[in-house]
């Protein structure tokens, strides 16, 4: 389990408890059932009425996801594929098929029953690159969904304090109680903000970078499969996948380094 994301949510609202704390102010002040509802009520309604019920079900899905995080490292994927190759040098390719029900990577086991089926390499590409696509799919619209509620979340908030404003502009016969009124109505807009940027946002990037790290991962294992039905020699898939995880690294770096500005010279 990848515990950055519950270490950074515990961290944001433990900034903002310290900050109340330091201020001296009252924290029942701000978890006002009225305005949370509304935030929180308001923007799932208006990020579901925005997309499909069966986005938001795959949103909900993809939650426990983001709480877990990816257990599986390139290391693990290619000491595994070796251990595949091996295998097919030693018995053959038909005795991967005993070894696909034990995987517990479902995109792994597809491609064992693949190559003990016979498909041919081609083929065997098209299906493997199907199932990407399709993944790809999924996660996009999961991020895309809590990223669409961060979007909403301040607005919402917005108009929750608007509500409020006009409750306080009818009670201005009543001087003693404006204060707290006023405060009160922008808790509204607080707990906008707050949703937005601690939840919303964290969890809909959280899960792009997660369907980032599974497309690699997926590709490693579809280029390694490949090589291991073609019958590489298993220190060849092993060199040729380390050689694409250290390409893959060393591309983004050379895409930092080339999107960096260059360093002024100065004339003598």
């Amino acid at each position: 389990m990848d515990p950055a994301f519950l270490i950074g949510i515990v961290l944001a609202f433990g900034s903002l408890y310290a900050m109340i704390t330091l201020e001296h102010a009252s924290l029942g002040a701000l978890f006002l059932p009225a305005p949370m509802i509304l935030v929180f009520g308001g923007t799932i309604a208006v990020g579901i009425a925005s997309a499909t019920m069966r986005d938001a079900l795959s949103a909900v899905k993809a939650l426990p996801r983001a709480l877990r995080g990816d257990r599986r490292t390139a290391s693990a994927v290619i000491e595994q594929i070796v251990g595949y190759a091996e295998k097919a040098r030693a018995e053959g390719l038909l005795s991967l098929e005993q070894l696909a029900p034990d995987a517990d990577d479902p995109f792994v086991r597809q491609a064992l029953q693949s190559i003990a089926d016979g498909t041919d390499a081609e083929e065997l590409r098209m299906v493997l690159e199907d199932e990407i696509s399709s993944a790809a799919a999924r996660n996009r619209t999961a991020s895309k969904f809590f990223a669409t509620l961060g979007g909403y979340a301040p607005t919402v908030g917005i108009i929750g304090t608007v509500v409020s404003l006009t409750h306080v502009l009818e009670q201005l016969d009543t001087p003693d109680t404006l204060g707290p009124m006023i405060a009160s109505a922008f808790v509204a807009t607080l707990w906008g903000l707050l949703s937005a940027n601690f939840m919303w946002l964290p969890i809909g990037n959280r899960l792009q970078r997660l369907a980032e790290l599974e497309l690699e991962r997926m590709t490693l294992v579809m280029e390694g499969m490949l090589a291991v039905q073609a019958g590489s020699p298993p220190h060849h898939v092993g060199e040729r996948l380390q050689a694409l995880v250290s390409d893959r690294s060393a591309g983004k770096g050379a895409a930092k380094r080339e999107s960096a500005p260059a360093p002024e010279t100065v004339d003598a």
